[in-house]
């Protein structure tokens, strides 16, 4: 944060009365005041020349311009800025991010009812967490990062629909001890509503601005990869999304709206054959196409993790694969959506048993070479996230496809150039400037 202070030279007559310390104190303590919060109106007028991330049709749109993204994952933002010998963690993903050009960070907006639980129980917040995620969305302004914040997780980590449904139970109103009760049950349903409000209407502790005002936050995502697999015929998860995007978009008219879905094709889809990666695919309660095309979900979400979903795969099969799953996927945001579509996740494995690291390098190049290609052309592909980046010494929130990227100085210039190439095309808007500098060819 830059401090701005001036002070006009004036003239002083210092009377022989005593007067002159008393007043030199006196101006002291004014002088720390505005150094210490007179910035704030500056910051204000900071806000109102940052505009919201929309779209038109196919794109993405930012100062009259399309806006391609070069992102990440980095979910754990606000879990380390809890804690203060944690914190600057997150300061230094950011600072490293807007190094590189990167414009968009996918964070977690919830931790239910576990270790550092934002929601302690249903309509029950840890305000100290709160804080923590004040103090991410700030930061991400200050590095000049845009957030997609996820408001729930399908899985059980952080807490989960699974929690929500132990909540249920704890208080003698859930239907059904699945978890999928999560998207059918009525008091779930208004639990989550509950959160989804708190969260939209939350007012900065740090800046004054209710969540769903500030352009910080690149746009909401209603639940991370939602599977619904007692209802392979998609409507309980399709109802749900429904209700809840309509119930979002009511609060908060001004961010952008998508599912977070992992992109596979459902029963009555057509390429529930030619593209999903196996049959199981089709039998999760999720359909790309049908979930999408919800008029409250103004963007299309898909995840790329080949070596999970096949077995025995050779890895130039797995490209292969990338390569076709992601042009189904932007041929439906060209031809059935008309809606941007993101690849908010992507990453390999180092697990596999012949993993090279060179190999991740070609998995990332052949993604955003894809997305490059749909930029030139104004197709629907509109960015990629890849999962997911840490700093050094968080071996303990890594997992087999995370990385610290510039660790790899090959994959670091790569990074680096999508970020360039891609706003090339366009030229960078008003609040893209690190990317002039950046970009800017060298002398």
């Amino acid at each position: 944060m830059i401090l701005r202070f001036s002070a006009k030279k004036k003239k002083m007559v210092v009377a022989g009365n005593g007067l002159f310390y008393p007043i030199l104190g006196f101006v002291s303590c004014v002088a720390f005041i505005y150094m210490s919060f007179g910035n704030l109106g500056s910051n204000v007028a900071d806000e109102k020349k940052l505009s919201f991330v929309g779209r038109n049709g196919t794109q993405f749109m930012l100062d009259g311009k399309a806006f391609y993204i070069n992102g990440w994952n980095s979910y754990w933002l606000m879990d380390q800025s809890v804690d203060e010998y944690r914190k600057p963690r997150v300061r230094k993903i950011l600072q490293a991010g807007a190094k590189m050009g990167l414009t968009v960070c996918r964070t977690w907006a919830f931790n239910d009812g576990e270790y550092n639980a934002l929601q302690i129980s249903p309509g029950h917040f840890n305000e100290e967490v709160f804080k923590a995620l004040d103090h991410v969305i700030v930061e991400a302004r200050q590095q000049g990062i845009r957030l997609l914040l996820c408001l729930v997780n399908n899985l059980q980590a952080y807490g989960g629909k699974t929690q929500y449904v132990k909540w249920a139970w704890e208080e003698g109103v859930g239907l059904s001890a699945s978890n999928d009760s999560f998207f059918f049950d009525p008091s779930i349903r208004n639990y989550f509503k509950n959160y989804v409000k708190t969260i939209l209407t939350r007012k900065n502790t740090l800046n004054g601005i209710e969540y769903r005002n500030d352009p910080t936050i690149f746009a909401w995502e209603l639940i991370n990869e939602p599977r619904c697999i007692t209802d392979a015929s998609g409507d309980t998860l399709q109802d749900w999304i429904e209700e809840m995007s309509a119930f979002v978009k009511a609060i908060d008219k001004n961010h952008l709206l998508t599912v977070g879905l992992e992109g596979f094709y459902g029963p009555k889809s057509p390429k529930r054959l030619t593209a999903n990666p196996e049959m199981w695919a089709s039998r999760l309660g999720s359909d790309f196409i049908r979930n999408s095309k919800i008029p409250n979900i103004d963007f299309a979400s898909v995840h790329i993790y080949p070596d999970h979903w096949f077995h025995d795969e050779e890895f130039h099969e797995n490209l292969k694969f990338v390569s076709k799953w992601m042009r189904s996927h932007i041929e439906d945001g060209d031809n059935e959506l008309n809606k941007p579509v993101m690849f908010t996740e992507y990453g390999l494995s180092n697990q596999n048993k012949d993993f090279e690291p060179s190999q991740r390098e070609r998995f990332y190049k052949t993604i955003l070479d894809v997305i490059y290609k749909s930029a030139k052309k104004n197709w629907s592909g509109a960015g990629a996230l890849a999962w997911q980046f840490l700093v050094e010494g968080m071996d303990e929130y890594n997992d087999e496809f995370g990385i610290v990227p510039w660790e790899r100085p090959s994959e670091y210039k790569m990074i680096v150039e999508q970020s360039c190439r891609l706003a090339r095309l366009k030229g960078p808007t008003q609040q893209q400037r690190n990317l002039k500098d950046l970009c800017s060819p060298r002398k």
